[in-house]
């Protein structure tokens, strides 16, 4: 029989490889928080220095006392250098962009997935694949003819140019048409016994049991349009229009000219923080239209 010392010293050594499995993964995970927030540190910090000390080297790694004038400045008047203008109006600009192509792709992806799914007409699987396969079709690909479309129409410089022909989404098609698919026959056969109508159904029933995947989409979909570069680089030629993220570039400048560093981290930092504030608000949301299947 075993003593009870090496039964002791057992239990020890089990309880030092459960602490050894659990810190382990633990300090891989906080050595990739520590990797990826480091920059953003960085940033935070240069947005509260003044020009001269981002200028030497090494950068002071405490923040300094420059924040209020730094943020004002970037927020009422923007960096002046590049004549750029104020942050606010590039945010006002962003947010338009982000929440029409947000809602715009909601609405039309619902939809389009409402009808391939509840309703029976000729080649409705056709219309579902052709939508899937415009997925192949981002819009760097397609941006020469969407470009030339918009301008026939007149709408460069204006806000209907830059959310209109970013709302189609297959994406969101699909996600919904999944989602779609796992609905009972049972709620339609009810909904027609009752006497609702196709838009009935969807409004009572569909967009309900719908509203997690609605807000894990929202999410990703906020993210997209907040993020745009290449498309609203060519749509908006007023610098009135630009938004954030063409700000950004924009501030920076190129060979000798000056670029006024403690404007442009102040404004990257302004940028980062509506994205940010839709995660962290909707984040409860956004899991589980990500992990709920059963409805």
């Amino acid at each position: 029989m075993r003593n009870r010392n090496d039964v002791r010293l057992t239990g020890v050594n089990h309880t030092r490889r459960l602490l050894a499995s659990d810190w382990l993964p633990h300090l891989i995970l906080w050595g990739g928080i520590a990797v990826t927030a480091f920059p953003l540190y960085l940033t935070l910090v240069a947005s509260t220095l003044a020009p001269q000390e981002i200028a030497q080297a090494p950068m002071p790694l405490l923040p300094g006392g420059q924040a209020w004038d730094n943020y004002r400045t970037a927020l009422l008047e923007g960096a002046t250098m590049r004549l750029s203008p104020p942050v606010l109006v590039m945010m006002a600009n962003s947010l338009v962009m982000a929440l029409g192509i947000t809602l715009g792709k909601i609405a039309v992806s619902i939809l389009s997935a409402y009808a391939v799914v509840f309703f029976r007409f000729p080649l409705r699987m056709f219309f579902f694949w052709m939508i899937f396969i415009t997925l192949m079709l981002p819009v760097e690909v397609r941006i020469v003819p969407t470009y030339a479309v918009v301008s026939g129409l007149g709408l460069i410089n204006t806000y209907a140019g830059l959310i209109i022909p970013l709302i189609a989404s297959a994406t969101g098609t699909l996600l919904f048409r999944q989602f779609f698919l796992t609905i009972p026959d049972e709620y339609v056969e009810a909904a027609k016994m009752d006497g609702a109508s196709p838009m009935r159904f969807f409004w009572d029933v569909v967009l309900p049991l719908s509203r997690t995947n609605i807000a894990a989409l929202f999410v990703i979909l906020f993210i997209y349009g907040w993020n745009q570069y290449l498309w609203p680089l060519l749509m908006a030629t007023d610098k009135n229009l630009d938004t954030i993220v063409i700000g950004i570039k924009k501030m920076i400048g190129t060979g000798d000219a000056l670029t006024e560093w403690h404007l442009v981290m102040a404004t990257t930092v302004l940028a980062m923080l509506p994205p940010a504030l839709v995660v962290v608000i909707l984040q409860r949301w956004f899991v589980k239209g990500l992990i709920e299947t059963e409805k």
